[in-house]
Protein backbone atom coordinates (compact mmCIF):
# COMPACT_ATOMS: atom_id res chain seq x y z
CA UNK A 1 0.00 0.00 0.00
CA UNK A 2 1.22 3.10 -1.27
CA UNK A 3 1.63 5.45 2.53
CA UNK A 4 -0.37 8.25 0.38
CA UNK A 5 -3.28 6.27 0.64
CA UNK A 6 -3.09 5.14 3.99
CA UNK A 7 -2.79 8.85 5.10
CA UNK A 8 -5.82 10.13 3.40
CA UNK A 9 -8.12 7.54 4.86
CA UNK A 10 -6.23 7.80 8.49
CA UNK A 11 -6.71 11.81 7.84
CA UNK A 12 -10.46 11.12 6.66
CA UNK A 13 -11.66 9.18 9.97
CA UNK A 14 -9.53 11.47 12.02
CA UNK A 15 -10.95 14.81 11.12
CA UNK A 16 -14.74 13.05 11.39
CA UNK A 17 -13.94 11.73 14.96
CA UNK A 18 -11.33 14.38 17.07
CA UNK A 19 -13.25 17.49 18.28
CA UNK A 20 -12.14 20.92 17.68
CA UNK A 21 -11.46 22.58 20.92
CA UNK A 22 -12.18 20.83 24.41
CA UNK A 23 -14.11 24.15 25.36
CA UNK A 24 -16.79 23.13 22.45
CA UNK A 25 -18.10 19.88 24.61
CA UNK A 26 -19.39 22.15 27.22
CA UNK A 27 -21.78 24.07 24.08
CA UNK A 28 -25.37 24.11 24.63
CA UNK A 29 -27.44 22.93 22.48
CA UNK A 30 -28.52 24.96 19.55
CA UNK A 31 -32.02 25.42 18.01
CA UNK A 32 -32.74 23.58 14.39
CA UNK A 33 -29.26 21.47 15.12
CA UNK A 34 -29.21 17.82 16.66
CA UNK A 35 -28.14 17.29 20.33
CA UNK A 36 -25.79 14.27 21.73
CA UNK A 37 -28.83 12.58 22.55
CA UNK A 38 -30.16 12.39 18.84
CA UNK A 39 -27.34 10.50 17.89
CA UNK A 40 -27.10 6.54 17.88
CA UNK A 41 -26.22 5.09 21.09
CA UNK A 42 -22.69 4.24 22.13
CA UNK A 43 -22.03 1.07 23.80
CA UNK A 44 -19.31 2.64 25.45
CA UNK A 45 -19.20 6.68 25.63
CA UNK A 46 -21.30 9.81 26.11
CA UNK A 47 -21.71 11.72 22.87
CA UNK A 48 -20.26 15.54 22.82
CA UNK A 49 -20.87 18.26 20.99
CA UNK A 50 -19.25 21.37 19.70
CA UNK A 51 -21.16 24.79 19.12
CA UNK A 52 -22.85 25.16 15.96
CA UNK A 53 -20.04 27.54 13.96
CA UNK A 54 -21.24 29.23 10.28
CA UNK A 55 -19.36 28.05 6.87
CA UNK A 56 -18.26 25.16 5.65
CA UNK A 57 -16.37 22.82 7.98
CA UNK A 58 -12.26 22.60 7.62
CA UNK A 59 -11.58 20.28 6.44
CA UNK A 60 -14.53 19.63 3.64
CA UNK A 61 -16.71 16.47 5.01
CA UNK A 62 -16.45 13.61 3.16
CA UNK A 63 -18.45 12.59 0.17
CA UNK A 64 -20.27 15.57 0.02
CA UNK A 65 -18.12 19.31 1.02
CA UNK A 66 -17.50 20.11 -2.47
CA UNK A 67 -20.83 20.25 -2.97
CA UNK A 68 -21.34 22.25 0.11
CA UNK A 69 -22.55 26.00 -0.37
CA UNK A 70 -20.36 27.88 2.00
CA UNK A 71 -21.65 31.16 2.29
CA UNK A 72 -24.74 29.61 3.58
CA UNK A 73 -23.54 26.82 5.35
CA UNK A 74 -23.74 25.62 9.41
CA UNK A 75 -22.43 23.31 11.03
CA UNK A 76 -22.30 21.31 14.39
CA UNK A 77 -19.32 18.65 14.93
CA UNK A 78 -20.10 15.34 17.70
CA UNK A 79 -17.58 12.85 18.59
CA UNK A 80 -17.06 10.13 21.59
CA UNK A 81 -14.60 8.87 23.69
CA UNK A 82 -13.49 6.50 21.25
CA UNK A 83 -13.70 5.73 17.80
CA UNK A 84 -17.10 7.63 16.30
CA UNK A 85 -17.35 10.80 15.28
CA UNK A 86 -20.76 12.46 13.58
CA UNK A 87 -20.91 15.86 12.02
CA UNK A 88 -24.36 17.77 11.00
CA UNK A 89 -24.42 20.69 8.06
CA UNK A 90 -27.18 22.69 7.55
CA UNK A 91 -27.95 24.82 4.54
CA UNK A 92 -31.04 27.62 4.36
CA UNK A 93 -32.28 28.13 0.72
CA UNK A 94 -33.56 31.73 -0.76
CA UNK A 95 -36.49 28.60 -1.63
CA UNK A 96 -37.47 25.47 -1.76
CA UNK A 97 -37.00 25.15 -5.30
CA UNK A 98 -33.46 25.93 -4.66
CA UNK A 99 -33.57 23.45 -1.54
CA UNK A 100 -35.12 20.79 -3.38
CA UNK A 101 -31.27 20.88 -5.85
CA UNK A 102 -29.14 21.21 -3.27
CA UNK A 103 -30.71 18.12 -1.89
CA UNK A 104 -30.64 16.49 -4.87
CA UNK A 105 -26.97 17.79 -5.03
CA UNK A 106 -25.79 16.26 -2.12
CA UNK A 107 -27.23 12.82 -2.30
CA UNK A 108 -25.80 12.54 -5.77
CA UNK A 109 -22.25 13.44 -4.21
CA UNK A 110 -23.16 11.09 -1.60
CA UNK A 111 -24.32 7.87 -3.67
CA UNK A 112 -20.81 8.81 -5.95
CA UNK A 113 -18.76 9.34 -3.05
CA UNK A 114 -17.14 5.24 -3.26
CA UNK A 115 -16.82 5.02 -7.18
CA UNK A 116 -14.61 8.54 -6.91
CA UNK A 117 -13.06 7.21 -3.66
CA UNK A 118 -11.65 4.37 -5.61
CA UNK A 119 -11.16 6.08 -8.65
CA UNK A 120 -8.99 8.65 -6.85
CA UNK A 121 -6.77 6.42 -4.42
CA UNK A 122 -6.45 2.61 -6.22
CA UNK A 123 -5.20 0.68 -2.82
CA UNK A 124 -8.98 1.76 -1.37
CA UNK A 125 -11.89 -0.56 -1.61
CA UNK A 126 -15.15 1.68 -1.08
CA UNK A 127 -18.63 0.37 -1.24
CA UNK A 128 -21.70 2.21 -1.09
CA UNK A 129 -24.91 1.14 -0.32
CA UNK A 130 -28.57 3.07 -0.42
CA UNK A 131 -30.29 2.51 2.94
CA UNK A 132 -33.58 3.67 2.03
CA UNK A 133 -35.83 7.01 2.82
CA UNK A 134 -37.57 8.71 5.53
CA UNK A 135 -40.41 10.02 5.98
CA UNK A 136 -39.85 13.85 7.41
CA UNK A 137 -41.20 16.51 6.22
CA UNK A 138 -39.90 16.99 2.17
CA UNK A 139 -38.36 13.48 3.43
CA UNK A 140 -34.20 12.17 3.71
CA UNK A 141 -32.56 9.97 2.09
CA UNK A 142 -29.70 7.74 3.38
CA UNK A 143 -27.11 6.28 2.48
CA UNK A 144 -23.81 4.21 3.66
CA UNK A 145 -20.15 3.70 2.61
CA UNK A 146 -18.02 1.54 3.56
CA UNK A 147 -14.07 2.06 3.55
CA UNK A 148 -11.02 -0.08 3.21
CA UNK A 149 -7.36 -0.26 3.22
CA UNK A 150 -5.22 -3.44 4.01
CA UNK A 151 -5.38 -2.36 7.22
CA UNK A 152 -7.95 -0.20 8.84
CA UNK A 153 -11.96 -0.27 7.29
CA UNK A 154 -14.49 2.56 8.04
CA UNK A 155 -18.17 2.62 8.04
CA UNK A 156 -19.82 6.19 7.42
CA UNK A 157 -23.63 6.77 7.44
CA UNK A 158 -24.93 9.63 5.78
CA UNK A 159 -28.81 11.36 5.85
CA UNK A 160 -29.79 14.13 3.65
CA UNK A 161 -33.01 15.62 4.12
CA UNK A 162 -34.94 19.04 3.31
CA UNK A 163 -37.66 20.93 5.38
CA UNK A 164 -38.70 23.55 3.30
CA UNK A 165 -36.35 26.10 2.07
CA UNK A 166 -33.93 24.64 4.31
CA UNK A 167 -31.84 21.34 4.10
CA UNK A 168 -29.30 19.35 6.42
CA UNK A 169 -26.62 16.49 5.90
CA UNK A 170 -25.77 14.22 8.48
CA UNK A 171 -22.90 12.27 8.57
CA UNK A 172 -22.34 9.55 11.39
CA UNK A 173 -18.69 7.31 11.57
CA UNK A 174 -16.81 4.79 13.43
CA UNK A 175 -14.22 2.32 12.51
CA UNK A 176 -15.90 -0.79 11.15
CA UNK A 177 -18.30 -2.38 8.71
CA UNK A 178 -21.68 -2.50 7.11
CA UNK A 179 -22.46 -5.13 9.84
CA UNK A 180 -21.56 -3.24 12.63
CA UNK A 181 -23.25 0.32 11.51
CA UNK A 182 -26.43 1.44 13.79
CA UNK A 183 -28.85 1.90 10.63
CA UNK A 184 -31.93 1.42 12.63
CA UNK A 185 -30.85 4.07 15.24
CA UNK A 186 -29.65 6.26 12.60
CA UNK A 187 -32.66 6.23 11.04
CA UNK A 188 -34.46 7.88 14.11
CA UNK A 189 -31.25 10.57 14.18
CA UNK A 190 -32.43 11.08 10.47
CA UNK A 191 -36.14 11.65 11.41
CA UNK A 192 -34.63 13.61 14.15
CA UNK A 193 -32.47 16.05 12.49
CA UNK A 194 -35.35 17.28 9.78
CA UNK A 195 -37.96 17.46 12.39
CA UNK A 196 -35.75 20.10 14.26
CA UNK A 197 -35.39 22.23 11.07
CA UNK A 198 -38.27 24.50 12.08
Amino acid sequence: MRRSTAAVVTATAIALILPATTAAAHAASAPGFLAPADLPPHPSSDWYAGEVTAGTPDPLPFCYGQALPGATSQHREFWTDLDAGARQVTVVEKDGASAQRLADLLHRAVKQCAARTEAQYPDVDATGRSLGRVKVEEGARLYGVQVGTEHTRDIHLFSVGRDGRTVTVVQWGRMGQFKDAPVAAFRETARTSVAKLH
